[in-house]
């Protein structure tokens, strides 16, 4: 995992050596802090950013691990079209034959298509799985429900706690999701290799864009990585500005990283910037 720090005030000879060194940006002050913001709502925006991102690379990790994501029903709205056909506790498993593997899933689901539309929904209850069909409704916003609230739970036989002090924002998300499927498997990821890598995690193992990737690449070039997973959105940037000694991964999705750490060891081509 790399991470960049923000250093405020500089003197011009500072920012001139930052504007000729590939390791540092130079941005104006407004890009970090907005000016309608005060450096504490930043930091604040920042910490639950990084603990969203926890909570993603969980779910992410945990069903790479064969734990998936059950979406429960939690409550019933009394003139919605679930009354008296779903209950608290139902697990939805399906939409149309269409598997509900999150709770963006499921909306999904239900909101792309028309209010009024039937929707045949699976669901398990007390571990017997049945079907019924459900017209949804528009709400007063005009999206189509169908009158369930939801939780997502994953059940799993052991906890989870990721401990990291003064780090913020969310891009540690893809390093935390291997972290946590390096630990919990017998065998290690890396094989050996020193390996480093950034990109935002969202539950369903998608890799997103992050910021400061060159000062990353630095970073963990100095720290030893002769490897750097890096997300595909990023790889405009990340390549005009490499490393001596420092490899570049393309990657969009968990399982591309996993893959592409499988195949480290045989040290032929892999998907690169």
């Amino acid at each position: 995992m790399v991470t960049v720090s923000v250093q405020s005030a500089m003197t011009l000879i500072e920012a001139i050596k930052g504007w000729i060194s590939g390791e540092e940006a130079v941005v104006p002050r407004k890009l970090i802090y907005p000016e309608d913001k005060t450096e504490q709502e930043v930091e604040q925006e920042n910490k639950q950013e990084f603990e969203d991102s926890q909570t993603s690379a969980e779910t992410a990790a945990l069903r790479e691990l064969g734990y998936p994501v059950q979406v429960t029903v939690t409550q019933l709205t009394p003139d919605g079209a679930a009354v008296d056909k779903l209950k608290e506790g139902d697990v939805i498993d399906s939409v149309d034959g269409v598997a509900v593997t999150s709770m963006p899933k499921l909306l999904e689901l239900i909101q792309g298509k028309p209010a009024g539309t039937t929707l045949k929904i699976g669901y398990t209850r007390a571990g017997v799985k049945a079907t019924v069909e459900l017209t949804t409704k528009a709400g007063d916003d005009g999206v189509p429900r169908i009158g369930i609230g939801v939780k997502s739970v994953q059940p799993h036989p052991f906890d989870l706690k990721i401990k990291l002090d003064k780090i913020g924002g969310p891009s540690a998300g893809m390093m935390f999701a291997l972290g946590i499927i390096d630990k919990l498997k017998p065998e290690d990821l890396t094989n050996g290799f020193i390996v480093a890598g950034t990109g935002t995690i969202d539950d369903e193992g998608k890799v997103g864009p992050i910021g400061g990737v060159t000062q990353k690449l630095y970073g963990a070039r100095e720290a030893g990585a002769t490897v750097f997973l890096t997300p595909a959105a990023n790889c405009d940037e990340a390549k005009t500005n490499v490393p001596d000694g420092l490899r570049l991964v393309k990657v969009s999705t968990l399982d591309e990283a996993l893959a592409a750490l499988a195949a480290l060891p045989g040290g032929g081509p892999l998907p690169s910037c």
